[in-house]
């Protein structure tokens, strides 16, 4: 297999008069741990299904190893994963499910069983009934099935939704283990701290488009520092500060503080004219909006809630 994990090019998806996935551009690289980001609603299990082949495009290309899962089912070799919540037979155990899905993927996928139910810590629970288990255990025993297809992409569709605090981090560290082994891996998720946590990589997708894509770092210097800045003159501390040219958003607040937006080197110029001016500066400290604030900003900017999408539940059967 050749060509980068995941690429996405002018990708389309309408629903009558919705557009689901807008013109979606992005590349997943071979090694990453890929953050898709977004409201609930946003078009990310849209594009998780069309990435997997359950759903045409309207427009547009998807490229997995450089093949289009539309035009061959070979596209799929080397891919796994589960959108939404994974479903099993809740009366069989965990080992004759995965028994049953092996069954169907073939290709000695029935010698790993063992192996995978490991990798996900489950295989104390092996002989349980799947409808004794908890939505964790759900989640891990949808990883193991994927894992059956000895994958190098998983594509893993919200797959911490309506866990506890402990099965989010159990989650989060069985991805990390995955990267570890060279899986590259895309998660769909619309909470910021699971993608910061395990992922180097994001995308951001507001009502159907992208918004941001690239390094967490990267994301980052997206915001500009905010200043707050306390001197021994505030009346004249606010005068230089108007005519110092890189300063932005001046706001004089409570107690004679300062906050105004600006890059380093304006920051310099202007302690150095306050300092020249015998204006004496007791604090100058900067902040950085949080990836949340950064988040909120990306998503919310038009100040409206995503349309929804009709999207609903796909089986692992249907999935992997």
């Amino acid at each position: 297999m050749t060509g980068n994990p995941v690429e996405l090019r002018g990708l389309v998806k309408r629903y009558g008069d919705i557009v689901a996935v807008d013109g979606v551009d992005l590349t997943v690289q071979t090694g990453d741990v890929y953050g898709y980001l977004g409201p609930n609603g946003a078009g990310k299990t849209t594009s998780l299904r069309m990435m997997l082949g359950l759903i045409r495009p309207t427009a547009g290309s998807v490229r997995l190893f450089g093949r289009d899962p539309l035009a061959s089912v070979k596209a799929l070799e080397g891919v796994a994963g589960f959108v939404e919540e994974p479903r099993f037979y809740p009366y069989l155990s965990a080992r004759k499910n995965l028994e049953l899905l092996a069954a169907f993927d073939g290709g000695g996928a029935s010698g790993r069983i063992g192996e995978v139910l490991d990798v996900v810590e489950l295989a104390d629970r092996a002989r349980d009934r799947v409808g004794g288990y908890s939505h964790g255990m759900r989640q891990r025993l949808g990883i193991a099935a994927a894992l059956l297809r000895k994958p190098r992409l998983l594509l893993l569709d919200e797959p911490t939704t309506g866990l506890d605090p402990a099965g989010m981090r159990d989650i989060r560290m069985l991805i990390r283990r995955l990267a570890m082994k060279g899986i590259t891996v895309m998660l769909s998720s619309h909470q910021l701290t699971e993608v910061e946590d395990v992922c180097n990589r994001v995308a951001i997708i507001r009502s159907g488009r992208i918004v941001f894509e690239g390094a967490l770092d990267d994301l980052r210097q997206t915001a500009a520092t905010t200043y707050r800045l306390r001197t021994t003159d505030p009346v004249r501390a606010l005068a230089y500060c108007e005519g110092q040219p890189g300063i932005k958003s001046l706001n004089a607040v409570e107690a004679g503080e300062i906050t105004f937006v600006a890059d380093e080197d304006a920051v310099a110029e202007l302690s150095v004219a306050m300092a020249e001016a015998g204006v004496g500066i007791t604090a100058l400290i900067p902040t950085r909006p949080s990836l949340e604030d950064l988040f909120f900003r990306f998503t919310e900017a038009d100040g409206t809630a995503p349309q929804p999408t009709p999207e609903s539940k796909t089986t692992v059967m249907d999935a992997v």
